[in-house]
């Protein structure tokens, strides 16, 4: 018996390992069209790879996994962070967690998670075939199983249309936005809690907010843009986007800066920075929101420039001009229609022995090792599913 997988990234070869775990006599051969396997792995979290998260935040599955999030509550019942965890240390790959709830390995080198997969998968005799590249299914034709795991960039969620099957139309997700401010950019470097939402709708995410000379990024700005991956795909990348600098109420804020002026009047504005706003940050805002008056005392602001500067605080509009100059995106939303697969098999409900895993599916997550544990939980049910359908 053969198994074919199409994909040598995250979910492939998890899929092929624990195949061979379950099932040693299968022939397990994975075809990636790349030179290289497992590529993502070793690039992801700045090359220590945040390979799952302790979920001990989440509340629901929903809040990380903006597609496919009642999937992944029924696969989680199989094999979930708990088990991926245990998993790679006991496979000699000993984690840690962070106090984000993000899981790393212990030697903060993605090359861990890499070697763990790559070693093991050639000591259980996992055929690895790179440079070639699947463009149809009937090249195949001598294996009882195939397994598609080619990803999640834009490009490989599309070559799954070539093998004619339901698709959802690929379009990024998690990326940073471009907003053509300079005086914006000029804070380039500045991280700060906040909050980041699209007006008018109830898309919004926080945590850690950083400017770039581009515009914004870091872990809110991703989630947002996972949240509305689809919104602004739709509309070319250009939507309002409005920033709480607090977290808090309007009203909470405007009761915080009156009590500011009620207890240093005689203080320059510019030197009384409320919840922790960098010195750089606090003068970009009240500038923004006072003009020259922000050069004044506390005691100077009347009722209106006081309800400015909680609104600025609060609610302080941008424009998104599109996404950030990079050439390929990390992470897609769409993919293999979750409606055409088994949801306790991963098998296609029109193509037999074919299984789908990884972000090929349209599965995907928020950044902080979501979309990692989406790959292993995926590969583990697929490979556990051929192996119970046996010979």
């Amino acid at each position: 018996m053969k198994t074919a997988i199409v994909g040598g990234g995250a979910a492939g070869f998890f899929l092929a390992v624990n195949l061979k775990e379950m099932m040693p006599e299968m022939e397990v051969t994975i075809f990636e069209r790349g030179q290289h396997v497992l590529r993502k792995v070793a690039i992801s979290g700045g090359g220590r790879c945040n390979c799952t998260n302790s979920f001990a935040s989440v509340g629901d599955l929903n809040e990380v996994y903006p597609r496919g999030h009642r999937l992944m509550k029924r696969l989680f019942n199989v094999f979930d962070n708990r088990d991926a965890y245990q998993w790679f240390e006991r496979h000699g790959v000993p984690l840690v967690t962070q106090d984000d709830d993000c899981v790393f390995p212990a030697s903060q080198d993605a090359q861990s998670i890499v070697g763990c997969l790559l070693g093991y998968a050639r000591r259980l005799g996992v055929e690895i075939r790179t440079g070639r590249k699947i463009a149809s299914l009937d090249e195949l034709n001598g294996y009882n199983y195939i397994a598609v795991t080619t990803g999640g960039t834009t490009s490989e969620k599309l070559s799954t249309v070539n093998y004619q099957l339901s698709t959802i139309s690929p379009c990024p997700s998690l990326f940073s936005f471009r907003i053509d401010d300079e005086r914006l950019q000029a804070l380039m470097g500045i991280v700060t809690e906040a909050t980041a939402m699209i007006p008018g709708t109830k898309l919004k995410a926080s945590g850690p907010l950083l400017i770039t000379h581009w515009g914004m990024s870091g872990p809110a700005i991703l989630r947002l843009s996972s949240y509305a991956a689809r919104l602004l795909y739709d509309n070319q990348y250009r939507l309002p986007l409005s920033v709480n600098w607090t977290n808090e109420k309007p009203d909470e804020v405007l009761q915080e800066l009156y009590a500011i002026a009620a207890t240093h009047p005689q203080k320059q504005i510019a030197n009384i920075r409320p919840y922790g706003l960098t010195g750089r940050l606090w003068e970009y805002i009240i500038r923004k929101a006072l003009g020259e008056r922000s050069e004044g005392k506390w005691l100077s602001l009347n009722k209106k420039e006081m309800n400015r500067l909680s609104n600025m605080l609060t609610n302080d509009e941008y424009q998104i001009a599109g996404r950030a100059p990079f050439k390929d995106e990390f992470v897609t939303c769409g993919g293999v229609s979750l409606q055409s697969i088994n949801p306790s098999t991963l098998e296609s409900k029109t193509h037999p022995r074919l299984y789908f895993a990884g972000e090929v599916l349209d599965i995907d997550g928020v950044t902080g090792g979501f979309n990692f544990q989406a790959a292993w939980t995926t590969a583990f049910v697929v490979a556990k599913s051929i192996a119970e359908k046996g010979f």
